[in-house]
């Protein structure tokens, strides 16, 4: 009877091994890749063993090596170290996979040596984009060696196959000695970079980098100085958009004319810069938010998009840009330092369509708002106006007795004026009142009294922004002050939005 049952047991282990297989496949199958590796250890871990190790996978159906490669490529890179935990198929792909994308906060402590394993087990052939985020300012014990680890990385990944190279460092000051190896970028293997992002490093090219297939520059944080820059752009035939964001080590910037292809630059907060040249026939677009900046633009015939934020450039903006950017469509001003009134000029904007002035922080308490005239007489094509205004100023009433006209100025072909922060200041309401009486195309008014803070009203929020008594005060003057001079202006065809302080969150506030 014993012998019996023992030959039972043993009849019945290759139906139960059988059973475990067919779960094991269903689970595949089903996509349950996730609950294997996990089982098995770490993706990243996994991936790294070597090809001797033992390991439970898939194979999946008999596909051509270069269709399991594809369909690899397309996976997302946490789905894609996953599978390659499962699969033989999968598991060749990896070391072929055209992008790599590190992201330090999702890879865990033993990141340095799971980024290691990965790259050295990848044959470095046919890699496209490397990706790489690296915050030292959660470990900042590592980063005396990262140096070493970035460079053996860099020296696998940048072949002359690469196309994109992003490297984010922390903005800490743990990593600021860090030197990108510009070598790896010569003798021909960045001639097919097509993006090229550093952040948080030194960068001091002193070589004709090989970058003629280069089209989008970023530089954040980065120390370069103008000529190492210089040198940088000495081959950049390809660029279309460069943008340098808290690189203190420029004072001049200067734009070649050889880059003919460049249509967008954007430059902020670049302290050290005084002075900006550019010779870029196509420049199209240019952004630029700094100090007090020489700019020194040609004539950009082809520019119709600008946006400058610094102290005065309402000013500069009305004295200057005319003459310089004549077929300027779209214009974005941001000043927080407006101290003397816009000038009335003969000068033209005649293309400005959309016409955007944000006053902030420092603005004379005497400043004329009725001086904004200028733009709106300078632009006959002029559709879209926005007038914002954040600072709390004094209310400066005046005598409403009198309110200043200029009948001779119209302005046929704007549309939409939207005035945010609207306060009860005199000037400001002799504006609008202008704007009124000499504009027969207007569509829509908008006047906030509440400076376009958040709102319970568009549901995305459940209590609105919350307003000091002295705003709420402002505020409800305003709103006294569009009832009394601005509604009764208001034709039929026009259709007013007034902003108000909310009747629930605000009540109790005030």
């Amino acid at each position: 009877m014993g012998k019996l049952l023992d030959l039972k047991r043993l009849m019945s282990v290759p139906k139960e091994r059988n059973r475990r297989r067919r779960q094991r496949q269903i689970r595949a199958r089903n996509g349950s890749i996730d609950s294997v590796a996990k089982r098995k250890g770490s993706l990243c871990q996994q991936v790294a063993n070597s090809d001797g190790e033992r390991r439970t996978r898939y194979s999946g159906p008999n596909l051509p090596e270069d269709i399991w490669c594809h369909i690899h490529s397309l996976m997302p890179f946490k789905d894609a170290a996953r599978a390659a935990c499962v699969s033989h198929a999968f598991r060749r792909s990896w070391q072929h996979r055209p992008n790599l994308i590190f992201c330090i906060g999702t890879l865990g402590l033993d990141f340095i040596n799971k980024i290691d394993r990965i790259i050295k087990n990848h044959s470095g052939i046919g890699i496209k984009s490397l990706q790489l985020e690296y915050d030292t300012f959660c470990n900042a014990r590592r980063s005396a060696s990262i140096s070493y680890h970035l460079n053996n990385w860099l020296q696998i990944a940048v072949t002359p196959w690469i196309e994109e190279l992003i490297l984010t460092l922390s903005l800490s000051s743990y990593n600021v000695d860090y030197n990108f190896p510009c070598s790896l970028l010569s003798d021909g293997r960045g001639s097919s970079l097509r993006h090229l992002y550093l952040g948080s490093c030194f960068f001091h090219p002193t070589v004709n980098l090989e970058l003629r297939n280069l089209t989008r520059l970023h530089l954040v944080t980065v120390h370069i100085t103008g000529d190492e820059f210089g040198c940088l752009l000495s081959n950049s035939y390809a660029l279309e958009r460069l943008e340098l964001k808290y690189c203190y080590g420029i004072i001049c910037l200067k734009i070649p004319c050889l880059l003919q292809r460049l249509s967008h630059l954007e430059v902020f907060e670049c302290r050290m810069l005084q002075a900006i040249e550019n010779k870029a026939p196509n420049l199209c677009s240019f952004d630029l938010g700094a100090r007090q900046v020489r700019l020194l633009l040609g004539e950009s015939l082809q520019m119709k998009t600008l946006s400058l934020d610094y102290p005065s450039a309402v000013y500069y903006a009305r004295a200057e840009l005319p003459s310089n950017v004549p077929n300027l469509e779209i214009l974005t001003i941001c000043s927080d330092h407006e101290m003397v009134d816009t000038p009335m000029l003969p000068s033209k904007f005649f293309y400005l369509k959309c016409l955007t002035i944000d006053l902030a922080w420092r603005l004379s308490p005497a400043y004329d708002y009725f001086s904004l005239i200028s733009f709106l007489d300078a632009s006959p094509s002029l559709e879209t106006f926005c007038l914002e205004d954040r600072m709390e100023n004094e209310l400066i009433i005046g005598d409403m007795s009198h309110m200043r006209q200029m009948l001779e100025h119209r302005h046929d072909n704007l549309q939409s004026v939207e005035i945010i922060g609207f306060c009860y200041t005199k000037s400001l309401i002799e504006l609008t009142c202008h704007i009124l009486d000499n504009t027969t195309s207007l569509k829509h008014l908008k006047l906030d009294t509440t400076r376009d803070v958040f709102s319970c009203s568009t549901g995305k929020h459940d209590k609105c922004f919350h307003m000091g008594k002295d705003m709420l005060t402002e505020a409800k003057k305003a709103v006294l002050a569009i009832e009394t001079y601005i509604e009764p202006k208001v034709p039929s065809t026009v259709m007013l939005n007034v902003v108000k302080p909310c009747n629930r969150c605000h009540v109790a506030e005030s």
